[in-house]
């Protein structure tokens, strides 16, 4: 059984006073600051509400009716988890008591974390540089605060601005390994939650920086993945789908997207009117999704080839999911069988291994091993720094180790061997 009651700090006093809740559950007493006063001559006692008229409400009454009611509405879905702590309670009267006054006209600001991650969810919260957040980003905000109230609701250790510390990381991490959550999901539920505290220092909402500290952070591990060689692509691009007209749409538009370099976010939304002419040749011109960077690509031969085939459009794009599908058993059909090129599964093949991100990849790393300028690929792939880039291409160690003996044997000459002799 649960019991709300509601007294004065002092019941004597001539002054205005504090008024207290009580909540009995369980064996346990949680003394609670409405942060509400009222003089004692204006109580009353037997009901525990303010000395009103017949038949009126005043709004201190509706306050603890209010109050009431979340408290017993926070025990009863609290305990089907287990029997909830005094603390926990406290802490979601507070965050209650601070939703009322979000609307505050004198500061307009939000006192609790999570009304703040509610404005990072529907987007109200812009970038850095004022653009509108990637529908994508916005998922992430929604994954984060999901787990972040399943992970108070059911552990139930408070969420606020006070309760961020190196102890709720060790925690809200333990939480989500156990949830089978990987290692780079839970590096981004951990970035994405650093960018809320972040946002909550520069609106002054809290001075805790424990979310700076070097242990607050889960390091991301490198993810293997596969590219196609040139010779690999062209002998895609040159197998017969003339008889399966569907796949051999999608197979253009991936051969296109190896040779452009897009997101397929960006790839899938090419028009006709992003194609320019500049100085007598074909361009593709267009701003991209994510990180609105304007990007000139040029056409090579294929890509005009493709165009042309589809009459200056690009060939009818499907769901990406459905491209990924479709685009393994393409490449098994052209016969991409090679085998080793995951470090950790070389037993798998080389179609097996291909998505709609192969494309870009293969763009990026093939200009890589050519030679071509680092920055000039970054300014069309959109990487901000030299080492993100490098993560991102996929030279293996054997590839490496090949650039260098060929390095060695032009170096290691016979005619330098003499001059050592």
């Amino acid at each position: 059984m649960s019991n709300v009651s509601f007294r004065l700090k002092e019941p004597k006093s001539s002054s205005p006073t504090l008024i207290y809740l009580y909540f009995t559950f369980r064996g346990q007493t949680l003394k609670y600051s409405t942060g509400e006063k009222i003089h004692k001559d204006k109580w009353n006692f037997e009901k525990q509400r303010e000395k009103t008229k017949q038949n009126t409400i005043s709004g201190l009454n509706k306050f603890l009716k209010d109050l009431e009611e979340e408290c017993e509405r926070v025990y009863i879905e609290s305990i089907k988890n287990g029997i909830p702590t005094k603390e926990f309670i406290k802490q979601k009267l507070n965050d209650w008591i601070n939703r009322q006054n979000r609307d505050d006209a004198e500061t307009g600001r939000e006192t609790s974390l999570f009304d703040l991650i509610e404005r990072f969810k529907t987007g109200e919260i812009l970038t850095i540089d004022g653009r509108v957040k990637t529908s994508a980003t916005l998922k992430t905000y929604v994954s984060t605060y999901n787990h972040l109230t399943e992970f108070e609701r059911i552990k139930k250790y408070p969420i606020n601005y006070d309760t961020i510390t190196l102890e709720f990381f060790d925690k809200f991490n333990h939480y989500l390994i156990d949830k089978g959550i990987s290692n780079n999901s839970r590096s981004k539920y951990i970035k994405t939650f650093k960018v809320f505290m972040t946002e909550a220092v520069e609106r002054e909402l809290t001075t805790n920086m424990n979310f700076k500290r070097k242990k607050f952070n889960v390091k991301r591990t490198e993810t293997e993945a596969v590219y196609l060689k040139d010779a690999e692509i062209l002998k895609l691009y040159k197998h017969d789908f003339s008889n399966r007209k569907g796949l051999e749409r999608v197979r253009d538009l991936f051969v296109l997207g190896c040779y452009v370099g897009l997101r397929f976010s960006d790839l899938s939304k090419i028009k006709p009117e992003n194609v320019v002419d500049i100085d007598g040749r074909k361009y593709i011109k267009m701003i991209t999704q994510k990180t609105k960077e304007r990007v000139v690509i040029p056409f090579n031969p294929i890509i005009t080839e493709i165009f042309k085939k589809y009459k200056g459009q690009i060939p009818t794009p499907i769901s990406n999911q459905k491209f990924n599908d479709y685009i393994k058993d393409i490449a098994e059909l052209a016969e991409l069988n090679e085998t080793g090129r995951l470090f950790l599964s070389p037993e798998k093949a080389l179609y097996d291994c291909i998505s709609a991100h192969t494309a870009r990849r293969s763009f990026a790393t093939n200009l890589y091993l050519s030679g071509f300028p680092i920055f000039d690929i970054m300014k069309i792939t959109g990487h901000k720094t030299e080492k993100s880039f490098l993560l991102y291409v996929r030279v293996s160690k054997e590839e490496t180790a090949k650039r260098l003996s060929e390095h060695i044997n032009k170096t290691w000459s016979k005619k330098v061997l003499r001059k050592i002799g």
